[in-house]
């Protein structure tokens, strides 16, 4: 029976060879997947062929240098493709499936970052979507002439302004601004043209953007922050929210506390879309996941296991007992909703330092499940239809391998029992989410 809400919504969220830290040693993985262009183009095509809503690609702007150098060598996520550059590319050899990439509010400036996002909404037909990030590395700091990566208040409140101007960049013109008109010799209605003329506290853009408004209106806008001024900036501008919780429980208080705080920004419940990651090792039986699941742990170096836990919370580890108790987080705003969310999950299933790596090498604090393609759909449904999510982001253990055995498996199980589509009915990605096409701010 389908949901009375409507279907699930689907993103497929995109790690070179998968999102296991040992995935790229799997055999069913592209080992060079970061550089390999047609391992991405196979990827797309699988996912539009499962239905997605939509692709994710994650970004950092450094090569993960906060892992200490034993376990760096052995990081596969550590050089790849610009995301930007490849979802451009991408756009050429698919035609349904949404394109979101991360871009930082920390280290882009907003005109650039409008116009790249509104070239790319043309260029696909309207799928663009843009996941807004302040950089939570302290280290991309270094590749921007910065002497130190700004306090996360401070990030938050470059953002709110970063956001307000590339949205009215996205409307420097009205849709029907360009005449073109060969006779006459007349190319576009300067009344239908806006220049933004924006004087803030961080940015002074006069605009307009030398693009004309796109398909979409405005691309979509994800963000993916869980602390109080991720979830607030989250309610006041996002779109699709990539969220991470553990439990159902944990996911329908996120899902409650951020849709209850639209209102007061004017907008409402359906306007933003929440997607929980779920990473995924599914098969035919029970049994077969399971074995699927240890193999790839097996595969998994301690010191990788060991620097992810450190990255994940900022704590030092050198000198615990791995086989001891996790430690106590230390008090105060350094502190990200990750690494509380990851305390929390080693307290309440009591886990050893080296049991809490091994629960987030795969899905680095996502929930994380494994069973047979009816374990997982009884699970999606669940969180679905009592409020836990509008949709998920599908975070596959090892690519191309983990997504086929998705849309093999599981896809065929969600529109067995009415909760996905069995075709696109649209063409851009707000009507696969079912989102509004933005009206301009100009707009009488």
């Amino acid at each position: 029976m389908s949901d009375p809400r409507g279907q699930i919504k689907l993103g497929m969220f995109l790690r070179p060879a998968g999102h296991h830290l040992a995935g790229w040693r799997h055999p069913r993985s592209q080992a060079d997947a970061g550089v390999n262009f047609k391992h991405f183009v196979e990827i797309a095509r699988t996912a539009e062929r499962g239905l997605f809503d939509m692709l994710f690609s994650a970004d950092s702007a450094t090569a993960n240098a906060v892992f200490k150098d034993d376990a760096l060598r052995r990081m596969s996520y550590v050089a790849w493709i610009e995301p930007f550059t490849l979802l451009a590319g991408l756009a050429a050899v698919t035609t349904h499936v949404g394109l979101a990439c991360t871009a930082s509010t920390t280290y882009e400036e907003p005109f650039s970052l409008a116009r790249k996002f509104a070239s790319l909404d043309h260029v696909s037909g309207g799928r663009a979507a843009w996941n807004l990030v302040t950089s939570g590395n302290h280290t991309a700091a270094q590749n921007f002439s910065r002497g130190e990566h700004p306090a996360k208040g401070a990030r938050y409140h470059r953002a709110r302004e970063f956001a307000r101007v590339v949205q009215g960049l996205w409307d420097s013109w009205d849709d029907d601004a360009f005449i073109r008109d060969r006779e006459s010799g007349i190319f576009f209605d300067p009344k239908k043209m806006h220049a933004l003329a924006h004087k803030g506290e961080h940015f002074s853009v006069m605009g307009p953007l030398n693009v004309a408004r796109s398909p979409q209106g405005r691309p979509v806008l994800v963000q993916a922050g869980a602390s109080e001024e991720g979830k607030e900036l989250a309610a006041e501008t996002a779109e699709v929210v990539f969220a991470a919780s553990q439990t159902l429980a944990d996911a329908r208080a996120f899902h409650a506390d951020v849709k209850g705080r639209m209102a007061k920004h004017g907008r409402e419940p359906d306007d933003l879309k929440i997607m929980p990651g779920f990473f995924i090792t599914v098969a035919r039986t029970r049994a077969e996941a399971k074995e699927k699941h240890d193999y790839l742990q097996s595969l998994l170096h301690p010191e990788v296991g060991l620097a992810l836990l450190e990255q994940r919370t900022g704590l030092d580890l050198a000198g615990h007992d791995v086989d001891g108790p996790f430690p106590e987080l230390p008090p105060g705003e350094a502190v990200s909703s990750r690494a509380t969310l990851i305390r929390d999950m080693a307290v309440k299933d009591n886990l050893t330092i080296r049991q809490t790596w091994e629960r987030i090498a795969g899905g680095r604090g996502h929930f994380e499940f494994h069973g047979s393609a009816a374990d997982v759909a009884d699970v999606m449904e669940e969180w679905f239809t009592k409020g836990g999510a509008d949709g998920f982001n599908i975070m596959p253990p090892v690519m191309p391998g983990g997504l086929d055995d998705f849309v093999e498996l599981v896809v065929p199980e969600l529109q067995r029992r009415g909760l996905y589509r069995t075709r696109y009915e649209g063409t851009t990605l707000r009507e696969h989410l079912g989102l509004k096409r933005p009206a301009s701010l100009h707009a009488k």
